[in-house]
């Protein structure tokens, strides 16, 4: 019986071990506190669960305020400049060259 409960717990620190490895980038921080403050060797499953859902749960809250921060800080949007038209009697388009009317077209795009 001695020689089961030793190798569930040798199951367990090597199951707390492969989780702290696979964990991604973004939990960097949570891995370097947790191997520098506990002993792997010692640290309950249940608890690594623990510290795991604290952990995410805090840092989607922190995204979400990020996320909408930045939203409040986006430019309001451009204003367009609509130009007036005068209707000169003595100036017409159909004099203009075809160079021009292109000029005239691209200015216009812009």
């Amino acid at each position: 019986m001695a020689v089961r409960g030793l190798i569930e717990i040798l199951l367990m620190v090597k199951l707390v071990s492969k989780i702290l490895r696979s964990l991604s980038e973004d939990w960097n921080s949570l891995k370097m506190l947790i191997d520098n403050l506990k002993d792997v060797n010692t640290y309950p499953l249940e608890e690594l669960y623990g510290t795991l859902m604290t952990y995410e749960l805090n840092n989607a809250e922190t995204n979400e305020k990020t996320r909408k921060s930045k939203e409040e800080m986006k430019e309001p949007p451009k204003r367009q400049i609509a130009l007036k038209s005068t209707n000169d009697e003595g100036s017409s388009n159909t004099n203009m060259s075809g160079e021009e009317l292109d000029d005239l077209v691209l200015l216009v795009k812009k």
